[in-house]
């Protein structure tokens, strides 16, 4: 995966809150069972902090960085193709100037959200939220929030093989339920109701297939001041790492891992199987109404 080297990036759609403390409370996830179980949900994507029932309504929002750390070191697409955290805005750039266009052709208007990097814990409008919980969409402020270190942990927690790609699927995924938010489309998943064919699955299959539909377009679509796709270069290696990322945080296996036992019946984000068929579904098909996991 190759940016532009002199293409401009755009550090607005990013919030950088880490160093930031946030004032009041106590952390919302602990050590132990309860920790360890958080991790494994959160790991899976997607998952709220007041989905996990770990939240506290009364914290406050997160503010900007005294440090605004990204936009002092991300400005080129060369900062990209050099830093992890330079590499995520420029992949939040272009998912978003994907969705914007493609809403428009659609007679549609996307939202921009900002994606939020902290560290330790943040304030959003769906509660507090430690590090634990891992990357999540907040349909309450409509940000993305993401900690870094998740990218570690996908690779030597769940066996993904990583790469760059990989974190540009994670991305692209949570976007993926903000289209869902602008469609209304997460009220779908609000049963309370779980298992391989659950809305909560349909709900998460159906952005994985979103991640796939933007990174069918990434290398053609105009995302900076050039006029230029930001994004120049996608190889079958890059979509295999994508795919292996799918298939690292499938319920089955997660479960498989960590309780020796598969229980289709609890799944709430879908198998290894289901996960990469439907973000190469998007990405075979480059077309969002492919993606109907709700058939």
């Amino acid at each position: 995966m190759q940016f532009d080297d002199d293409a401009d990036l755009d550090t607005s759609e990013v919030q950088d809150v880490r160093g930031s403390r946030i004032p009041g409370g106590r952390a919302t996830i602990g050590g132990g069972l309860a920790g360890l179980i958080a991790l494994v949900i959160g790991l899976l994507f997607g998952v709220g902090p007041d989905q996990l029932g770990l939240s506290s309504g009364d914290q406050p929002a997160a503010t900007a960085s005294s440090l605004a750390q990204v936009q002092q070191t991300c400005k080129k697409g060369r900062d990209a193709n050099a830093q992890e955290d330079c590499r995520v805005v420029a992949v939040v750039n272009s998912v978003q100037a994907f969705w914007t266009g493609e809403f428009a052709r659609r007679a549609g208007t996307y939202t921009r959200s900002p994606t939020v990097f902290f560290g330790g814990r943040v304030g959003t409008a769906c509660g507090t939220a430690s590090s634990a919980v891992g990357p999540f969409y907040c349909p309450g402020d409509r940000k993305v929030y993401l900690d870094l270190g998740f990218f570690d942990g996908l690779r030597t927690e769940f066996g993904a093989s990583g790469g760059p790609f990989a974190q540009a699927y994670v991305v692209a995924h949570e976007y993926g339920h903000h289209v869902q938010d602008l469609m209304g489309t997460p009220a779908r998943s609000q049963d309370g109701v779980t298992g391989a064919n659950s809305n909560a699955v349909r709900v998460e299959l159906q952005a994985d297939c979103y991640a796939g539909v933007w990174a069918r377009h990434a290398t053609t679509t105009a995302a900076s001041s050039t006029g230029k796709p930001l994004l120049t270069s996608l190889t079958d290696a890059d979509i295999r790492d994508g795919l292996d990322a799918a298939a690292a945080v499938g319920d089955d296996r997660i479960q498989a891992r960590y309780q020796g036992r598969v229980t289709p019946e609890t799944w709430t984000h879908g198998s290894a199987q289901q996960r990469q068929q439907w973000f190469y579904q998007g990405f075979s098909s480059g077309d969002m109404a492919q993606c109907n996991t709700f058939r």
